[in-house]
């Protein structure tokens, strides 16, 4: 693109999620439109505040070599009202904003201020019509309230969820003894990590008696330290753990060894912090991972997977957005909030799939198990995958064959380059 004028574009992002499968292919789709020359093209991205952040949102998108300038949550709301940014930023003349996640008000008040135009990657409900200049909604769903003389501002760009470079080829997955591994994803919120990280560990050391050449390895989230994660599995800080009958384990690190996790058993769990971790995973034959948007990154890439969605405390999957976050968060009365809401939702979700793959599909290819979940009866269930790879074998066709097509990033950057022409 021939940029005439200084441009200055905003990244509106928020939690964990948003930040890393969406602000991602985005900012590279962006770059690869309009250029690399910063002095043309600047790009900030702003963080609103998140119920589920983890703390490390701004030090992820600094890792991000297209983005030029970035600014946490805590100074949010003073850039909404004033706004005045942290380090007081100057803003140029002719400038968007892009909304990736939290309100999709924001934009427009952002937009208003600043006389820029608006932006919103819309991926289930597209909100303010009137008022954004332009939407790119997931699916043809998302416009399907909307009144007839605004749909030209809409343009169905796909999933930006499926936006994963890199794809697994069958050849690198084997289930032959030697040559086995299967990947641990417990997530990166305390919510999940409590009963998911010694679940999967017990699980492992059920498989690993079975069948010791089985290795097992976690791509650590990058929104989470080693040493936190590993608190998950010690009892003295997690309570947790007898409830899922779950297994403890110990960090071993040191200077010129992976770190990993050490179970009672002997198991040995390596842990690999680089994001993202597409080489780790092509390696891995199956996944056990929970619900999120590791599910659509494993469906991207075309991994088997089995989602574990554990129901033994009920009151401690308070891992939910916007207000409904900040309820079951609340100080004295988050955890009777927190009891009344996961009973309902989980009655009203335990028959709907939750496994991103199976939602693209609206059927099941990749099992989802879901209650009072028993580490050996799990364990028991995926070495049946381990023995039977053809059923591996076409549940990796069929994640290929629903993952969508390529391009919403670059779609997205596309509708950005016409309003900068326009």
């Amino acid at each position: 693109m021939n940029i005439i004028q200084l441009i200055d574009i905003i990244i509106l992002s928020n939690g964990p999620g948003e930040v890393t499968t969406w602000v991602r292919p985005v900012v590279r789709a962006l770059r690869a439109k309009l250029g690399v020359d910063r002095s043309s093209v600047r790009i900030s991205a702003i963080l609103s505040p998140c119920p589920n952040a983890s703390g490390k949102e701004v030090q992820i998108l600094k890792t991000y070599v297209e983005i030029d300038r970035v600014q946490g949550a805590e100074h949010f709301t003073n850039f909404l009202v004033w706004g005045k940014t942290a380090d007081n930023w100057d803003w140029r003349g002719k400038g968007i904003i892009i909304f990736l996640g939290g309100d999709q008000f924001f934009p427009v008040i952002i937009g208003k201020r600043l006389g820029y135009q608006t932006v919103v990657y819309a991926e289930w409900t597209a909100r303010w019509h009137s008022l954004v200049d332009r939407f790119a909604v997931m699916n043809k769903e998302v416009m399907s309230t909307v009144k007839p003389q605004y749909l030209d501002r809409f343009t169905v760009v796909g999933d930006l969820m499926v936006e994963t470079q890199t794809t697994v080829d069958p050849a690198q997955t084997t289930t032959e003894n030697n040559s086995i591994t299967i990947g641990l994803l417990p997530g990166s919120k305390a919510a999940k990590l409590g009963m998911g990280l010694p679940l999967m560990l017990a699980i492992a050391e059920h498989i690993q008696a079975a069948n010791p050449q089985v290795k097992f390895v976690i791509p650590v989230a990058p929104t989470i330290e080693i040493n936190t994660l590993a608190s998950y599995a010690d009892p003295t800080k997690n309570p947790i753990i007898a409830l899922v009958n779950g297994a403890t384990a110990t960090l071993e690190q040191s200077d010129t060894t992976t770190p990993y996790l050490k179970t009672a058993t002997g198991l040995t769990v390596g842990l690999h912090p680089n994001f993202p971790a597409y080489d780790l995973l092509s390696e891995c034959t199956l996944c056990l991972t929970t619900i999120g948007a590791n599910t659509a990154e494993l469906g991207g890439l075309g991994i088997p997977m089995i989602v574990l969605i554990a129901t033994q405390q009920i009151d401690a999957m308070r891992a939910w957005d916007g207000g409904l976050g900040i309820l079951v968060n609340l100080p004295w009365l988050g955890t009777p909030i927190a009891k009344i809401v996961n009973t309902i939702l989980y009655r009203k979700f335990s028959n709907r799939k939750l496994a991103w793959p199976n939602i693209w599909a609206k059927t099941e290819i990749v099992p989802e198990l879901f209650g009072r979940l028993d580490a050996k009866t799990v364990a028991e269930f995926t070495l049946d995958y381990l023995q039977h790879p053809e059923k591996l074998a076409a549940m990796r066709s069929a994640l290929r064959q629903v993952r969508g097509e390529a391009g919403a990033a670059d779609k997205l950057a596309t509708i950005v380059e016409n309003l900068l022409q326009s």
